[in-house]
C-alpha cells in the first residue's frame, strides 16, 4: 500500500470513528398519531393540517422535544365512529404513536374519548363541540382545545339578551354536535331571557337539508329569535333560502362558528348582515404573536389562514410544551403535566381546566357584516372561556371518572 492510500485509509477511519458516537446519540422521533375526516370535510380540516404542519416543522428546526424531533403520523378517520376506531387502533399498535390527537366530528370525538379510555392511550380532541367529551362521556385520558358547545352558545345568549327576542327557533343539524348544542341553548336561553319560548325546531340531516321546507317550516312559527347550527353547504342553501324569504328580516338571529372563515367565505356576498355569530376575523386581531403566526402561514401556505389553521397550530405547540414539562412520552406523565397547566399561545394563555380536562381557550363572538365581495366580523370581541365553562358541581354531576 503507497503512502498516500495508506492515509486516506487513516483519514476515513478517523472520519467514521468521530462519525460513530453522533449516530449513536441521534434519537428516534417522537410519534404523534392524528386522525382527522380530511376527505368529508375538507373545508376546515385541510387548513388544520397546514397549521400543525407549520407548527411541527418549526419545533423540529429548533432541535424537537427532549433532543427528539417530533413524527406526526395522520391517518383520515372516513368521518365514522368505525373508520375512526380502526385508525386508532393502527396508530397505536402498528405504528406505535405516544398519543392521539384530532378528530373533527362529535360524534366521532365521543368515540375517540371512548377508544382512550378503554386503551389508556391520551387523546387531545382539537375539533368536536359536543360537551359529551369533557362532560358525561368524559374521563381522564380526554382533554380539548376548543370551547365546548356550553361555552359558545353561552356567549351567544348573553348577547341575546338586549334584543327582547322572545320566540325562539333552532335549526340544527340531525347528529351530536346539533343536537349537543340545540340543548344548551334551549336550556341557557329560558334560565337567562325570562319568557323566553322555543315555538320551532328544524334538525335536517348534515348535508342533506331541504332549505325550502326548513325555511318554510321555520316561518310559519313567526319566531322573532332564531338560533342556528348549521355549517358548510348545509348553510349556506339555508342562508340563500332565508334571504330569498325574507325569513331573517326584524329576527334576531345567533349562529354557531358562521363568522369561521370556512363558512362565511363560501357565502360571498351573501352574508347574512347582523346576525351575531362566533367566528376568527383573523385578519383584525392586532397582538404580535398572532400577527407573527399569521405573516408566517401566509407565506409558507400562499393563503391566508382559517380557525383550523389557528387550532392545528396551537393544538402541537400545546402538545411540545406538555411533553416537555412531562420530561417524557409516558402517559400517566403527559396527563399531569396537562392538568390545570398555563399554555402560552398564540391568542394568549390557554389553561387546561383539570376537574374536566377542558381548555379556557375562548371564542371571537360580533355580527356579520359585508365588506366588498365577501362577509366578515365587526363589533367583535374575544371572549375568555373561563366564565362560561360549567361549574365544578356540574362537572362533577354528570362525570364518571
Amino acid at each position: 500500500m503507497t503512502k498516500a492510500s495508506m492515509t486516506r485509509w487513516l483519514a476515513l477511519g478517523l472520519a467514521l470513528a468521530f462519525a460513530a458516537p453522533s449516530a449513536q446519540a441521534q434519537q428516534a422521533p417522537i410519534k404523534l398519531g392524528e386522525l382527522n375526516s380530511y376527505a368529508r370535510w375538507a373545508a376546515f380540516t385541510v387548513p388544520y393540517r397546514s397549521g400543525w404542519q407549520m407548527a411541527l416543522d418549526e419545533i423540529n428546526a429548533k432541535g424537537g422535544v427532549l433532543g427528539r424531533k417530533l413524527e406526526i403520523v395522520s391517518r383520515d378517520d372516513g368521518a365514522t365512529t368505525g373508520d375512526a376506531t380502526r385508525v386508532a387502533d393502527e396508530l397505536v399498535n402498528r405504528e406505535g404513536v405516544s398519543l392521539l390527537f384530532g378528530s373533527f366530528q362529535s360524534n366521532v370525538g365521543v368515540a375517540m374519548a371512548d377508544y382512550a379510555n378503554q386503551k389508556k392511550i391520551l387523546y387531545i380532541a382539537a375539533e368536536p363541540l359536543t360537551d359529551a367529551i369533557t362532560m358525561a362521556q368524559g374521563n381522564r385520558y380526554t382533554f380539548r382545545i376548543r370551547p365546548s358547545n356550553f361555552m359558545q352558545v353561552g356567549m351567544l345568549v348573553d348577547q341575546a339578551k338586549a334584543s327582547g327576542a322572545k320566540r325562539w327557533a333552532i335549526v340544527a343539524p340531525n347528529y351530536e354536535y346539533g343536537q349537543s348544542a340545540a340543548e344548551v341553548f334551549k336550556r341557557l336561553i329560558k334560565e337567562r331571557v325570562p319568557g323566553a319560548e322555543i315555538v320551532a325546531e328544524q334538525y335536517p340531516a348534515l348535508g342533506k337539508i331541504e332549505a325550502g321546507a326548513t325555511v318554510s317550516a321555520l316561518e310559519q312559527a313567526k319566531p322573532d329569535g332564531i338560533f342556528n347550527v348549521l355549517f358548510g353547504p348545509d348553510l349556506t342553501q339555508f342562508v340563500r333560502e332565508g334571504n330569498t324569504r325574507g325569513l331573517f328580516e326584524d329576527a334576531t338571529v345567533l349562529s354557531l362558528l358562521t363568522g369561521e372563515p370556512e363558512w362565511l367565505l363560501p357565502l360571498k356576498d351573501e352574508v347574512p348582515e347582523g346576525w351575531t355569530v362566533t367566528g376568527y376575523p383573523w385578519d383584525e386581531i392586532k397582538e404580535p404573536k398572532h400577527k407573527a403566526f399569521v405573516d408566517a402561514y401566509r407565506a409558507k401556505f400562499n393563503e391566508t389562514p382559517r380557525l383550523g389553521s389557528l387550532l392545528g397550530y396551537m393544538v402541537v405547540y400545546m402538545i411540545r410544551d406538555a411533553i416537555e414539562l412531562a420530561g417524557s412520552v409516558e402517559t400517566e406523565a403527559m396527563i399531569k403535566a396537562l392538568e390545570d397547566t398555563k399554555f402560552d399561545t398564540v391568542i394568549g394563555p390557554v389553561t387546561m381546566r383539570g376537574i374536566d380536562n377542558q381548555a379556557t381557550m375562548g371564542a371571537w363572538v360580533g355580527k356579520l357584516v359585508l365588506k366588498g365581495a365577501n362577509g366578515g366580523m365587526t363589533d367583535w370581541s374575544y371572549m375568555d372561556g373561563t366564565p362560561f365553562m360549567p361549574t365544578e358541581a356540574e362537572v362533577k354531576a354528570v362525570r364518571k371518572d
